[in-house]
């Protein structure tokens, strides 16, 4: 079974972006997640929140990472 959390690392190869920046955007997803009142892991996300968040339509990505730090 594949990990149901991406960290940092992670996040930055799926973007080709920074770590540090791969950081500023799970926190970013986590504070949505935390909205919803999704209990999250401090420098982890869903790997199903992230793929549908950023992965699934390319003008959503532009538009989400465009909202980070």
């Amino acid at each position: 079974m594949s990990n149901q959390f991406m960290n940092a690392e992670e996040v930055a190869g799926a973007t080709g972006m920074s770590k540090s920046y791969a950081f500023k955007l799970i926190k970013t997803l986590n504070a949505e997640l935390a909205a919803q009142g999704i209990m999250t892991i401090p420098g982890k996300v869903q790997r199903s929140y992230f793929e549908a968040r950023l992965l699934s339509a390319p003008s959503r990505q532009k538009a989400a990472m465009s909202h980070v730090g």
